[in-house]
């Protein structure tokens, strides 16, 4: 399941920082999780983050969004798949500059 925040959240800005997957916004009046993009830190931890460090314990499972670890991993490479095809992008285009740079006259 995908986590959420409850109305108890006291918008200390803690949980944010921690979301591996940047799943975590400010919402209108708290912070909310988006579903599509947190994996429980599935992937990349033993335990979610946001769920560690929040002071008042107000990130439960989201029960409107049930998910089994197999299906929080597929989501999770996906995830990472999309962030290393944006990196190796990136990459590509900082050495297109760069040969383009040093192929001009001095």
């Amino acid at each position: 399941m995908a986590l959420h925040i409850t109305d108890e959240c006291i918008n200390c800005d803690v949980c944010e920082p921690e979301c591996p997957n940047n799943a975590i916004s400010m919402g209108l009046e708290i912070y909310e999780i988006d579903p599509y993009k947190c994996t429980e830190c599935v992937g990349h931890f033993d335990r979610p983050q946001c769920q560690m460090v929040c002071p008042v314990e107000c990130i439960p499972l989201n029960p409107a969004w049930p998910e089994t670890k197999a299906q929080l991993m597929e989501k999770y490479k996906k995830l990472t798949e999309k962030t290393d095809s944006a990196a190796s992008t990136e990459s590509l285009a900082c050495a297109v500059d760069q040969k383009a740079i040093f192929a001009l006259p001095p």
